[in-house]
């Protein structure tokens, strides 16, 4: 569920105003009718091969240089017509290549044999069920596989985002503890054993099979672990994670889950509807991160005080969210830990990969209009911190993004060793839980709802700005104004992913693919991954053009095509990806399907215009056995 609101009052100069100047001076973007989506790609394409090699020869390596070379066509598939994805929106189409199963639908049991919801729609899971069950709003996902190196066995991490009252509950809002309890069990995360067996995936029993939902104790490492700003009067001890979007992966084998719209769960039990009026007013700190007296509607703060902004008691319940958690998904007994060294936003995911010196680097979106870009990159080797007993995760740099009009910008550090945000902080645990009012005196560039982040084997970074129909003006990094489609933004980092300097190019406009035909038409680009080939796979999440529901597409990086592989069914979001170490299994998900409501669709169950529909994982493969997306 996105937070429609903005929150940034910071004036800072937004990437479009940027873009725009940019765009007159050096004349980057030409925009005509004879130029083609393809050839646009292939422009910035050849713009960035040389940045590679200049770097590869820099850094002495070899590997760069060989990946930047161009390969030959890497999509060898036949794309989803529109036709094909339209007869019958209540159930997905594929390319005529590939086949697709389901896996996991929400109210699958973690252990087999477990209490099962099958989409009944005249009963819902009990709380107690629900703890023990696949939760809902399956989103951001990575595969573990057993030994490292198993293409049939291994620990997948599903999260679950939200899900709507009307369709986790039945009803608009909760009536008692009980309905606020299932709502907040099917928050979270599911870790969860997966095996092939007989060429068909299916849940296995493992003792490291579990959720992590609202109610899981987790603690906090880092520079606010331990602080003032964590406590409560009330005493009661830390738990849960919510709204969990996007997702990363670490080199060492961990799960990150991300924390985005926690505030929506927040809200004033004393607040009256017709009124208007209630206890409890926001400071400029809370408005920053959107907090308001009825949140996104859930009503949990009537039957929770942790969730209660009226309640003193649990005032600071709201700094306890916003964090990346990690989870080790192969150690069961392991608390999850909420990394507060990368800062606390509406963290929509974060990609993680090595730096010059084995740092672990990780760039993340803050999804809002008008938020900003991160990266946190770490104290030392990674190799060596854990060595040390130390978590790369905890001691580190924090930075957001300034573009500039030349293609360039500057990574500038969230210090309290500056002296614009020493000014209005007093220690760096206070920076970080206010991450945002920080990156708005460091005068960071507003963006269009950075949302994932994928690191190519290049090096090349990309980041999926969604949308924004609220912009007035272009900039850096923000092409449209309005920006209703979204767009994809590449960036090039210096110093090998340590550096506090990079270049931007703009080689994916959405709202330039509805003319180019009907295969290669989307927007609200979401999710994404960028395979070791070259190709970049697309999630939407938003309203598609020409009845299409949301989709996956993939797109050659090297000339630019692009294919639809998928297209999912009515009112949904397609999300999340997960691989096999071969790459011959993907794991994507479809999330909110027909919005809960069985007339739209009753996937992933036959269709019956009666069975509430579950959101659920799509394993997807190729019919002759081939590498995903090829």
């Amino acid at each position: 569920m996105h937070d429609d609101q903005i929150t940034n009052r910071s004036g800072n100069r937004p990437f479009e105003d940027i873009l725009r100047a940019s765009m007159s001076r050096r004349n980057v973007l030409k925009r005509g009718a004879g130029l083609s989506v393809a050839g646009f790609f292939g422009t910035l394409a050849g713009k960035n091969l040389l940045a590679k090699v200049a770097t590869a020869a820099t850094e002495g390596t070899s590997t760069l240089l060989a990946q930047a070379t161009p390969t030959a066509n890497l999509l060898n598939f036949t794309a989803v017509k529109i036709a094909d994805s339209v007869t019958d929106p209540k159930v997905p189409s594929i390319s005529p290549e590939y086949q697709y199963e389901v896996l996991i639908p929400w109210g699958t049991p973690i252990q087999p044999g477990g209490p099962e919801y099958k989409g009944e729609p005249s009963k819902r899971p009990t709380a107690a069920q629900q703890a023990k069950q696949v939760g809902i709003g399956h989103d951001g996902m990575w595969f573990f596989p057993k030994g490292e190196t198993s293409n049939t066995e291994g620990m997948l991490c599903v999260n679950h985002e939200f899900g709507r009252n009307s369709h986790l509950l039945g009803k608009d809002a909760p009536e008692s503890a009980e309905d606020v309890r299932l709502s907040q069990h099917a928050h979270g995360l599911s870790v969860i054993a997966i095996k092939n067996v007989g060429d068909k995936w299916k849940p296995v029993a493992s003792k490291n099979s579990r959720r992590i939902h609202v109610n899981t104790p987790v603690t906090h490492s880092g520079p606010v672990a331990g602080t003032e700003f964590l406590k409560n009067s009330a005493n009661n001890e830390v738990k849960g994670t919510v709204n969990n979007c996007a997702n990363g992966y670490t080199p060492w084998g961990t799960y990150l889950t991300c924390e985005e719209n926690f505030n929506g769960y927040f809200g004033d039990s004393t607040y009256d509807a017709d009124t208007e009026t209630g206890t409890w007013e926001p400071n400029d700190r809370q408005e920053r991160y959107g907090f308001s007296s009825t949140g996104f509607g859930y009503g949990w703060e009537k039957y929770d005080p942790r969730f209660d902004l009226s309640n003193p008691a649990y005032v600071n319940e709201q700094n306890r969210f916003g964090w990346i958690v990690e989870v080790d998904p192969m150690d069961g007994s392991q608390k999850p830990v909420k990394r507060t060294a990368l800062g606390r936003v509406k963290h929509e995911g974060i990609a993680v990969t090595v730096g010059r010196g084995g740092r672990a680097v990780g760039y993340m979106g803050d999804d809002q209009r008008f938020d900003y870009c991160y990266k946190f990159v770490s104290k030392a080797n990674w190799r060596s911190m854990r060595a040390r007993g130390l978590s790369p995760l905890d001691q580190g740099k924090l930075y957001v993004a300034k573009f500039n009009e030349n293609g360039t910008g500057e990574w500038l550090e969230i210090t309290i060793k500056n002296p614009k945000i020493a000014a209005e902080f007093k220690t760096q645990a206070e920076v970080l839980t206010y991450t945002r009012v920080a990156a708005d005196l460091l005068g960071a560039t507003p963006m269009d709802r950075p949302e994932w982040t994928t690191v190519a084997p290049n090096g090349n970074i990309f980041w999926a700005m969604t949308n924004n129909s609220r912009r007035e003006e272009t900039g850096p990094g923000s092409p449209l104004a309005p920006n209703p489609d979204g767009h994809i933004l590449e960036m090039f980092d210096t110093n090998n992913h340590t550096g506090t300097t990079f270049t931007w190019s703009i080689p994916y406009i959405a709202q330039e693919t509805h003319a180019a035909g009907d295969e290669t038409t989307y927007s609200d680009p979401d999710g994404l991954w960028a395979d070791p080939d070259g190709r970049l796979f697309i999630q939407t999440d938003g309203g598609q053009k020409k009845d299409l529901n949301n989709q996956m597409l993939v797109a050659d990086t090297n000339t630019g095509e692009i294919r639809r592989i998928f297209s999912g069914v009515a009112s949904d979001e397609i999300t999340g990806v997960a691989i096999t170490p071969d790459r011959k299994t993907m794991f994507i998900n479809t999330q909110h399907p027909g919005n809960g409501d069985p007339e739209k669709t009753n996937f992933p169950a036959p269709t019956d215009g009666v069975t509430i529909p579950r959101d659920c994982t799509i394993v997807i493969t190729r019919k002759d056995g081939g590498i995903i997306g090829s």
